[in-house]
């Protein structure tokens, strides 16, 4: 059975094309998760980021609204299919929300995910923009 997450976070002071280029950018998303990202921005691009634990294709981009990417690390056996990742980017009064939906996780693995994304993602990315 395949599991879903959703979490969300407002990063302050900063506006939605700052994390929308930050996401699709790989010096940029290097510098921010600290871990190394290759990502060619484009529809149908590959990615791979945290030194190739994950890797992935972009299937949409909406500037500064909204990436999709096909999804998955290391982790994820042979036989699981790629995750689906949505970013979704809201500026707001404060910066910019960001909602990710993460979903087709294999059992067993979305409270890793879900905590992955606060810890290695959301918290390093208000650093980076503070």
């Amino acid at each position: 059975m395949l599991e879903k997450i959703k979490v969300s976070t407002t990063i302050k002071t900063v506006k939605s094309k700052d994390i929308y280029e930050a996401w699709i950018d790989s010096k940029k998303h290097s510098d921010f998760t600290g871990g190394e990202a290759k990502i060619d921005p484009k529809i149908g691009g590959k990615f791979s980021a945290w030194n190739g634990y994950i890797t992935g294709t972009t299937l949409q981009l909406d500037p500064y609204n909204k990436i999709v990417q096909k999804w998955r690390t290391s982790d994820f056996s042979d036989q699981s299919i790629d995750s689906n990742l949505e970013i979704i980017l809201k500026d707001t009064c404060e910066g910019v929300e960001i909602t990710l939906i993460h979903t087709d996780i294999p059992e067993g693995q979305s409270k890793d995910y879900e905590q992955g994304w606060k810890d290695f993602y959301f918290s390093p990315m208000i650093e980076y923009f503070s």
